[in-house]
């Protein structure tokens, strides 16, 4: 097992990791329904009360967090792990908020692309022009479930386009250093597709057997499931990885180059902090943790953190 620190325990399924100036690390708690800082103590804030299912969280060009409000779901404890069920009772929809870091104020942006309503928003990252890219992963019922999709929006509120649908289970997103790839990882399948940009919110698809233009990068075998991802400075991609509880780092050119074993089959995000990015920040879900480690390899500084 590698050097991992626990920074903080006892957190209610906690998400969307970014790395503070200050040394804290704001994340989500989706059964809590909160957004919460966490410092380097262990001590814990809760910076605001969304509701729904806060899961993906980004720093936007104004300082404020965004976050992919999945609208909530059912959770239940199983081997001392807790874990996510199907949609909660009072499920709605999904949406993109706007979080005021100083006073907590929630705003919503978008709930619906067009006619359609947002069904079940996870992931998100900021481009370097004010706009972001974000997964809906869908929702999961008894019988069936939702195809999930690919958006673009712009921090402002004023425009939202879908550019992939549909695609299957759609989880962690990012781009690569110079902002012409657009990873995705898909949950189901444990596999992780590129798409090359052309433009903010305009993607280079690939053309048919590829299911929804996106060209494979790798894809794992055996029980694995990706969660969300973090791109380091040479490229790599950190895919979390659920059910072996890892984080799998993933070659742009393709396939496999290790994991990083985590004591959590619900290792579920991985960002990057410390004055270098060497130090890789890990949200263990089942059991409530944040953790941290070093890592061989500077992260990659995003759009707006730092």
């Amino acid at each position: 097992m590698p050097d991992i620190r626990v920074i903080a325990t006892g957190l209610r399924f906690p998400e969307g990791p970014v790395a503070m100036r200050d040394g804290s690390i704001v994340l989500v708690e989706i059964e809590r329904q909160t957004v919460t800082r966490v410092y380097p103590n262990g001590r814990t804030v809760v910076v605001a009360h969304t509701g729904g299912g806060p899961n993906g969280l980004a720093i936007g060009p104004d300082g404020a967090f965004y976050v992919c409000n999945n609208g909530g779901f059912q959770w239940r404890l199983e081997q001392n792990l807790l874990r996510p069920g199907g949609p909660a009772s009072d499920y709605t929809g999904g949406r993109i908020e706007r979080i005021d870091p100083a006073t907590g104020a929630v705003t919503v942006l978008y709930d619906h692309c067009g006619p359609h309503r947002l069904l079940g928003p996870n992931d998100i990252v900021f481009d370097g022009l004010g706009g972001f890219y974000f997964t809906d992963l869908g929702k999961a019922r008894a019988r069936d479930r939702d195809w999930g999709g690919v958006y673009y929006a712009l921090a402002d509120g004023s425009r939202i386009t879908e550019i992939v649908h549909p695609i299957l289970t759609p989880n962690g997103i990012g781009l690569s250093p110079d902002g012409k790839t657009l990873y995705v990882a898909e949950t189901e399948t444990a596999r992780l597709w590129a798409f090359d940009v052309k433009a903010p919110g305009v993607l280079e698809k690939a053309p048919f057997p590829s299911p929804h233009g996106g060209r494979l990068v790798a894809g794992l075998g055996g029980y694995q499931r990706f969660d969300s991802l973090a791109v380091d400075a040479a490229g790599n991609i950190c895919v979390a990885t659920l059910v072996n509880g890892s984080v799998s780092i993933v070659a742009p050119s393709g396939g496999l180059v290790r994991q990083v074993p985590m004591p959590d089959l619900f290792c579920t995000n991985i960002c990057f902090g410390g004055p270098d990015l060497r130090t890789a920040y890990m949200t263990l879900s089942g059991t409530g943790q944040l953790v941290s480690m070093p890592w061989d390899s500077p992260g990659l500084r995003l759009a707006y953190e730092g």
